[in-house]
């Protein structure tokens, strides 16, 4: 059986086929994409498939099997319903939807139909560096976990004052980057927080046409105690990168430009060991195979649907903390 796949939007879309035919039972047939120019260019470097810039072209035939979403956040709630109800199993670039009704509709949508396989593109998790920690926690190499930091430092912040973000009705750095944090600490820890609290700013985009945040900071509190501070920085003058801290009772890990160290010893006079597991050391189609397999095998893919609600409440939580400026507990129902 050769399972066919259609994609729609062709940025970072394009790196999705790769992942998909990684495994030869699997054969992307159609690329979709708004802008002319872009999808001529991607076509141009994948022949052989068909191409159009509607989305209904793959939503709407019956011989695409998986469809890959890449389109505008604010499409992603829609064609993510339209490809359940159409039975196609869905892989999709983070957010998985950018408001509270949408997540229910699609918690919904997948138990109508549990043989639909949905995941995302919370690609951290596949970070070599992040790996290897993670099963330092389980090993009960770094003691009890009480409190994480990651930092989501965009660093482009003409994406979001010049390009198709700044034009959006809406547009969430939590939705769009500090997830990726979130979902992080979540599978580092196997914790899931119960209640949120932030503050966010635009001091960086005033006078600018970006009317959004541009900097949030949560805190995250978790059933057993432990804390995490998340932030999503896009206007810092900095490079694209991640920060990461992690405090046991039994070692401390950090992680960013710089490089990352395990710390064993509250001592001044003991040196951190250095880690130099890759970071990033992932590209953006290194989740796909797994989701291909759990539909022709029957396995559970890396990310699965559970971890992408879970996460999409988590960090829509953030969000009405914002406009509330109160706790807000997280709802997983």
């Amino acid at each position: 059986m050769v399972i066919r796949v259609g994609i729609i939007g062709l940025g970072v879309g394009e790196r999705h086929i790769a992942g998909f035919e990684a495994d030869e039972r699997c054969r992307v047939v159609a690329l979709i994409d708004q802008d002319p120019a872009k999808l001529a260019e991607v076509s141009n470097r994948n022949p052989g498939r068909r191409t159009g810039s509607s989305a209904d072209e793959i939503l709407n035939d019956p011989e695409i099997d998986v469809v890959s979403i890449a389109s505008y956040d604010r499409d992603h709630h829609s064609q993510v319903m339209r490809a359940i109800e159409a039975g196609k199993h869905v892989f999709v670039e983070k957010p998985l939807c950018l408001f509270e009704n949408e997540l229910q509709d699609i918690r919904s949508a997948l138990r109508r139909r549990p043989d639909i396989k949905l995941s995302s593109n919370l690609i951290l998790r596949r970070t070599p560096r992040f790996i290897r920690l993670r099963e330092r926690i389980q090993h009960g190499e770094m003691g009890e976990v009480y409190y994480l930091e990651g930092d989501y430092n965009y660093g482009r912040l003409h994406k979001i004052t010049e390009g198709w973000r700044g034009k959006q009705p809406y547009y969430s750095v939590v939705h769009g980057g500090a997830i990726h944090l979130l979902d992080l600490l979540m599978w580092l820890t196997g914790q899931r927080p119960a209640e949120v609290f932030a503050f966010g700013s635009r001091l960086a985009t005033s006078g600018t046409s970006f009317s959004f945040n541009d900097c949030v900071a949560a805190l995250l509190r978790f059933p057993s105690g432990m804390l995490a501070k998340v932030t999503a920085n896009f206007a810092c003058v900095m490079p694209h990168t991640h920060l990461l801290s992690v405090y046991g009772t039994a070692a401390s890990f950090q992680h960013g430009p710089g490089g990352a160290a395990l710390y064993q010893s509250r001592s001044p006079d003991i040196a951190p060991a250095r880690i130099d597991d890759a970071y990033p050391g992932a590209e953006k189609g290194d989740l796909i195979p797994s989701f291909v397999r759990s539909i022709l095998d029957g396995s559970e893919p890396e990310i699965s649907a559970a971890d992408v609600l879970d996460c999409m409440a988590v960090s829509l939580a953030i969000e009405a903390a914002l406009q509330t400026n109160a706790p807000v507990r997280v709802d997983y129902h």
